[in-house]
């Protein structure tokens, strides 16, 4: 088991019971969650953005690399190249519901990363990413695609932010209630939640069947 290496920066302080020491749990939580938030500072105002992403364990950076991309006008990605970046993942497993106010809570997995962006420049592994990005939400998809033409190429932006700095909680189950709140036989337990897709929908101008790759991932996330 390859274990995660916390800094100082992200070791956990309150929750440490929730820590998850296991690099692999990073991976397969980020291999679950589609949207990835963006922390980081701007000259006049600190900002948070949801925005799509991908991975590659193996990747240059430190610990591996988290892509994210995105139009090279936008302000954030300007800044992100030797920005600090925090990049944040949640996945909600469930409502907890305790037999008190205090002991109601949520199941989840998250993770943070920290960072410093880099803006990835060499146009292979700027095709890599781009293609993490689009088969993270559609395993394969890139292989039956056109190639990026060079005008979209040069609209868009990528920014890798090495994944060594990371730290991963988790919990799971039920409430963690008093035994005198238990004693009074007031209910308590856990909504699991899980995510879930209906059947592709077509465009208007969609012609022939769903494609394989694209029926496979609704299965997937039926």
């Amino acid at each position: 088991m390859e274990t995660l290496s916390p800094t100082a920066r992200t070791t956990l302080g309150r929750g440490r019971r929730r820590a998850v020491e296991d690099r692999a749990e990073l991976y397969a939580l980020l291999a679950d969650a589609f949207v990835c938030h963006l922390g980081i500072t701007l000259p006049d105002h600190p900002l948070v953005l949801p925005t799509a992403f991908g991975f590659d364990p193996s990747g240059p950076d430190d610990g591996g690399s988290l892509y994210v991309h995105g139009s090279v006008a936008a302000r954030w990605l300007v800044a992100s190249p030797g920005a600090q970046l925090c990049a944040t993942v949640t996945m909600l497993d469930g409502l907890v519901v305790g037999r008190s106010a205090f002991h109601h809570s949520m199941n989840y997995r998250s993770a943070v990363i920290l960072g410093a962006g880099r803006l990835v420049d060499d146009p292979a592994e700027k095709d890599h990413a781009l293609e993490l990005v689009v088969d993270h939400m559609i395993p394969g998809r890139t292989a039956t695609l056109r190639r990026s033409t060079r005008k979209e190429l040069a609209a868009t932006a990528v920014v890798a932010i090495p994944m060594r700095e990371a730290s991963v909680k988790a919990r799971g189950g039920g409430p963690g209630d008093e035994p005198e709140d238990v004693a009074t036989g007031t209910w308590g337990g856990h909504i699991p939640l899980q995510l879930a897709s209906s059947a592709p929908v077509p465009d208007n101008d969609a012609t022939g069947e769903v494609p394989d790759d694209v029926a496979a991932r609704a299965r997937s996330l039926g």
